[in-house]
């Protein structure tokens, strides 16, 4: 199978001192080809085994690898929540849509800003959000990288569509002000949610979940860029408490994704 890019619902184990007592966590992924760094199908199975992760939310390498998600999708159909990656300049919009969520069966839509060059409250995304109100589907944006996918744009995409639950994946990313930015947004509007791969700052995870909203911060690893054991320590070094670990790692996931 060709390499392809990821997201996923996760279980995690934590040590233990006896079976019962197994704690199970839901996360968000990614992995792609991409600069040099790729994933295949095989390796993802490898990593949800050796992490017991229960879901994955999975998308191509690119706008033009969603079929490598649908052939995924139904070899594994128990383990992977497929995306669409849409590249609203590029794509006939209403067709790409209609086939991966209605016909194949995706969950949700994923756009790149950066990688496909345009401003997330652009026009030209309205498209993409108009069908994902009406099928009341989850779309999730990279955030963090100017100038393209910065938090300020897409909350004003979010502020004109208020029933569209909008997640911001990477929360801002490495940039401070950015980091700062998507939580601030994210407390002006009650359909941002936030996605914390490769976001550094463990407290900004504690902050979030205090001041955005309980059920507003999920999990993320974003393989094969950054290895799951550190992306679960943030989490667990976050002051966060184990009920509050838990909403992060798994609920609030499965409650956005209604799985």
């Amino acid at each position: 199978m060709p390499n392809c890019s990821v997201w996923p619902a996760a279980q995690v184990r934590r040590p233990k001192r006896h079976e019962e007592d197994r704690r199970t966590f839901s996360y968000r992924l990614a992995f792609g080809g991409w600069a040099g760094v790729a994933f295949t199908a095989e390796k993802l199975l490898e990593q949800m085994d050796e992490y017991e992760i229960e879901k994955t939310f999975l998308t191509g390498a690119s706008f033009q690898d969603n079929d490598t998600v649908a052939k995924a999708f139904h070899k594994y159909p128990d383990k992977i929540v497929p995306f669409v990656w849409v590249n609203p300049l590029l794509d006939n919009v209403p067709e790409k849509l209609h086939h991966y969520v209605c016909d194949e069966g995706f969950m949700g839509i994923k756009m790149q800003p950066l990688f496909d060059s345009f401003v997330a409250d652009d026009p030209v995304v309205y498209p993409v959000m108009d069908f994902a109100r009406e099928h009341k589907i989850p779309v999730f944006i990279h955030c963090g990288h100017p100038p393209y996918s910065l938090p300020w744009s897409i909350a004003l995409l979010a502020e004109q569509y208020p029933d569209v639950p909008v997640t911001m994946i990477h929360m801002g990313h490495g940039h401070g002000v950015y980091i700062d930015a998507s939580i601030k947004m994210a407390k002006r509007y009650p359909n941002l949610y936030l996605e914390m791969s490769g976001m550094p700052m463990g407290c900004k995870i504690a902050e979030a979940y205090k001041t955005v909203g309980t059920d507003r911060i999920m999990f993320g690893i974003d393989s094969p860029f950054h290895h799951p054991s550190v992306e679960i320590q943030k989490v667990l070094t976050s002051g966060l408490t184990e009920k509050e670990q838990e909403d992060v790692f798994y609920n609030n996931a499965k409650k956005l994704l209604k799985l």
